[in-house]
């Protein structure tokens, strides 16, 4: 995905106007509350799915491939070693992509900075890590936080990796952040950690 991809992501609404719904994007009827996400491939986008039209995309090469419904599994793994993907900050997302490739983002207050994996680097990683080597592409990620001594190594859907982009851009202040950022991103892995399945047990 390039960064201006991305960035469109991010900056669609995630919601109508206050009080209102969120609406499918595919047929404009009201999107229950937890509807399930597709991933538009063409535009790169994230789109909003009501419980029909959601059930459309159960079956693989339903979309064509111009549509990919996201999974909703979260799996909280073992420490992975990342040291080899050229991670700059111990916050970021690996996505596999579907010509094999690997794009690595890292959030930021001006949205997701994107670079290239090294294929061995990460060829190394899923052979310490078999459970990678099952992650879709295009719309599951590997989800990092070792920031302040943190081991936080998730297998997540690619929009919990776009709503912790949009929560570091609203958050951030000044220049190292402020005094919001640090407990908006513990609670987003509280989160994951009430939500999901930990493999490490």
């Amino acid at each position: 995905m390039t960064g201006g991809a991305l960035a469109r992501v991010i900056a669609r609404p995630a919601a109508g106007p206050p009080g209102e719904p969120d609406r499918c994007d595919l047929c404009g009827t009201p999107a229950e509350d937890g509807h399930r996400h597709l991933y538009g491939t063409e535009r790169a986008e994230v789109l909003c799915a009501c419980r029909a039209c959601a059930l459309l995309f159960t079956r693989e090469a339903a979309g064509a491939d111009h549509y990919l419904l996201i999974p909703t599994r979260r799996v909280r793994l073992p420490p992975v070693p990342t040291e080899g993907l050229g991670v700059p900050v111990g916050l970021a997302f690996f996505v596999p992509r579907a010509g094999g490739e690997v794009t690595a983002h890292y959030p930021s207050p001006a949205g997701a900075t994107r670079w290239e994996v090294a294929p061995e680097g990460w060829r190394e990683v899923v052979g310490r890590c078999p459970p990678l080597s099952a992650l879709v592409p295009e719309v599951e990620a590997l989800l990092v936080n070792t920031a302040r001594g943190r081991q936080d190594h998730w297998i997540v859907p690619v929009d919990d990796c776009y709503r912790l982009v949009a929560l570091v851009r609203r958050e951030w202040r000044g220049l190292s952040g402020g005094d919001r950022i640090r407990p908006a991103i513990e609670r987003f892995f509280a989160d994951l950690a009430e939500r999901g399945e930990d493999a490490r047990r």
